[in-house]
This record gives structure tokens, sequence and C-alpha cells, in this order.
């Protein structure tokens, strides 16, 4: 069975075994819940692009993949702009 040592930080390293199983790479985000026998549940948090349908929520007309590439050129050259002032 794996087995982590937690530093004095409070930190782990998961063992590559477990990490490979769980999916788990760099900036992956776990939760741990607690059970009613009083151990804890380590869960993977996994999310999909669909969750952030909604979080800017636009009235306007549908917008082209041209559109929005131009609005982006245009804030980039906007911070470019800001940044060598």
């Amino acid at each position: 069975m794996p087995t982590a040592t937690m530093t004095t930080k409070g930190q782990l390293t998961v063992p590559a075994e477990v990490r490979e199983r769980l999916g788990l790479r760099a900036g992956s985000r776990v939760s741990f819940v607690p059970t009613e026998d009083g151990t804890y549940e380590l869960r993977v948090e996994r999310g999909s692009v669909r969750d952030l349908a909604g979080l800017f929520p636009w009235d306007g007309p549908p917008k082209t993949l041209e559109e929005m590439d131009d609005a982006v050129a245009a804030g980039a050259a906007e911070t470019v702009h800001r940044l060598a002032d």
C-alpha cells in the first residue's frame, strides 16, 4: 500500500502510483471529505469547461470567433501599450 510522510510544513508528496491512478497533475485540486466513521476521503475535484457556463452573462447578440479574436488582440495591444508607458 502506498504511503506518504508529512513535512513540517504540512505537505505530503502523493506517491507516483496514486497520482497516476487518480490522474493528478501539477495544479490538480483535491478535497478531504470527512466520513461518518471519523476518517477522510480524498476526492479529486474534476471540472469541466461547462462549469463556466453563465459565469459572465451576455445579453447582446452572439459574437463570432473572429469578433472574439479581434477583441482579445485589441485587449492585448492595449495592455502592451499601457506597460510601455
